[in-house]
């Protein structure tokens, strides 16, 4: 996409999962950007500033972004890479 086309994208998922007890939880997750290009860079940027700054004391392994870095990174996110998260238990 161009350029343009990339900025003016945009994103708005919503995750809805349950467990065995019938309780659920809604997440939902907004991008300001194109999600395969515009944001993708963003996350993959902030996660590594955070990762540098922000998770040093995270002991070797294999985790995931979340894990690993948690709720710097979705500050970071939300902050500086234009996404917004929300989350809603029930319903």
């Amino acid at each position: 996409p161009s350029r343009e086309e990339r900025e003016a994208g945009f994103y708005d998922v919503l995750f809805i999962g349950s467990n065995a007890n019938g309780d659920t939880l809604r997440v939902g997750v907004k991008g300001d950007r194109d999600p395969g290009y515009g944001s993708t860079s963003r996350m993959i940027t902030e996660a590594a500033v955070c990762l540098l700054q922000d998770a040093k004391d995270t002991v070797g392994g294999i985790w995931t972004p979340a894990s690993a870095m948690g709720t710097p990174l979705r500050e970071r996110l939300q902050k500086n890479a234009g996404l917004t998260f929300s989350v809603e238990a029930g319903g």
